[in-house]
């Protein structure tokens, strides 16, 4: 006596209804294309220490310290870009970044590079934010670092952006999309909760992206007013008050905006990015186990190689 099937459906079969549901089970989850293995998460703390260095030390180094001028950027330069390429090759050599993965981050990293220069010098409307919330949610932080790490070099090659505060660019934008692989529910919460959940991030990592990267042009900057200017010797409170005046001052009409404009893409069209960034994840079977079976010639008996 047999059982009825486990999914009722146009075969009957039970094989086909757990198929189903399979195929439903690895649409929920996220894909970790890029998976951080030990290597590679040393190598991310090592790059995001120095980083959360490279950005603090205007706050904290005094008139004595070796970092108090300007001289110092290009060693930042010279010191973060090959820690960040470092992180890509530990993922590599960690999990092995297959052809799949490698093909899908070559077509993020270009549509990234290419929504940038949309919104430059335009109330700082930067359309690429969304897009790499989007992806690191569905491929996972590790992909999702390397994936704003690469974008931003390659938008800077596009835009001729090239300068000593790339690596820094680089940097945070690794941590935004790294930050939106890490934000809770992966699996399981979809549709308007998801996001506005993916809304709210965007907001707050495109305002923090701008008050970031304002520590490290604030203290080169030079001929402003001294109730803004960075001055190595002021206590830390007194410094704290003046950045806060010199963000105010100069970036947040652009930080706002950028934040607005992920909001409003996320909500409108962030459903449609997410299904057609499943599907092609689903497709591409990143989980997927590599087998390899014999040709069909050599497993019939008296096959011909040449009939």
């Amino acid at each position: 006596m047999t059982g009825a099937p486990d999914t009722p459906g146009a075969s009957g079969s039970p094989g086909a209804g757990r198929s189903e549901q399979a195929d439903r089970a690895r649409t929920d989850r996220q894909v970790r294309a890029v998976r951080i293995g030990p290597r590679s998460a040393a190598a991310l703390g090592i790059v995001s220490a120095i980083g959360v260095a490279a950005f603090g030390w205007p706050l904290l180094a005094d008139s004595a310290s070796g970092l108090a001028h300007s001289g110092d950027a290009p060693w930042l330069f010279a010191a973060l870009l090959p820690l960040l390429l470092a992180v890509a090759v530990a993922a590599v050599a960690d999990t092995g970044l297959d052809a799949k993965a490698v093909a899908m981050l070559g077509v993020l990293a270009a549509a990234g590079a290419a929504l940038r220069p949309l919104g430059a010098g335009t109330a700082g409307l930067e359309p690429m934010f969304f897009l790499m919330v989007l992806s690191g949610r569905v491929l996972g932080p590790g992909f999702g670092f390397v994936l704003g790490a690469v974008s931003m070099f390659a938008s800077a090659l596009l835009t001729g952006g090239v300068g000593p505060w790339l690596p820094f660019q680089m940097l945070s934008m690794g941590w935004v999309a790294m930050g939106a692989g890490l934000l809770p529910g992966p699996h399981s919460l979809r549709g308007r909760r998801e996001l506005a959940l993916l809304a709210a991030y965007g907001a707050v990592a495109s305002v923090l992206y701008g008050v970031v990267m304002n520590l490290q042009g604030w203290p080169f900057i030079s001929g402003l007013a001294g109730g803004i200017s960075h001055v190595p010797g002021d206590p830390l409170e007194v410094k704290l008050a003046k950045f806060a005046a010199y963000v105010l001052a100069t970036s947040l009409g652009w930080d706002l905006p950028r934040a607005l404009l992920t909001v409003v893409l996320t909500l409108t069209v962030g459903g449609t990015v997410l299904r057609a960034l499943r599907r092609a994840t689903r497709r591409a079977a990143f989980d997927a186990p590599a087998s390899f079976t014999g040709a069909p010639f050599a497993r019939s008996e008296g096959g011909n190689a040449e009939s």
